[in-house]
């Protein structure tokens, strides 16, 4: 019984990963996203370099090079919409020639912000130390999601 009784208390107390404190749908909770980050994804170099906070919004550049050569660029933003966070992106090619609409983007609503993790639809960051951040993002591809980690450094 006393085996049974710890047992039940052991696996109903929380633990530290089900208790990370949900916070506001700042910017500024998560500002530690702003700096210039580098990595390694889909066989190439990755660099994106995330501005501090500032009028409602954080802005990105991201590129992928393969080869010595650019592959394609993005231009993301976080903004604050009604009491919430939006990231939004478009894509380019190595000329600049958007591969979205001129009017559309390519949205991730909030999902939600701790200490140390960003979490949209579709893609979340990761907080490792003041230097490192893994990203992940989901990408379709024939039907099928894949979940793609970019891990970057400062």
């Amino acid at each position: 019984m006393k085996h049974l009784l710890f047992l039940l208390i052991a696996f109903t107390l929380p633990s530290k990963a089900q208790t990370s404190k949900v916070l506001e749908p700042k910017l500024e909770n998560i500002k530690w996203i702003a700096g210039t980050w580098h990595g390694e994804a889909f066989g190439g170099i990755t660099e994106e370099i995330w501005s501090e906070p500032s009028g409602g919004s954080m802005m990105a550049t991201f590129k992928l090079i393969n080869d010595g050569k650019v592959t394609f660029y993005e231009i993301e933003v976080i903004r604050e919409v009604k009491n919430s966070l939006i990231l939004q992106l478009k894509h380019f090619g190595p000329d600049l020639k958007g591969w979205e609409t001129k009017d559309e983007t390519v949205d991730f609503p909030l999902i939600e912000i701790t200490e140390n993790k960003v979490v949209f639809e579709g893609m979340s960051f990761e907080k490792i130390s003041e230097n490192e951040m893994n990203v992940y993002v989901d990408i379709e591809n024939n039907g099928k999601t894949e979940t793609v980690k970019f891990n970057y450094k400062k």
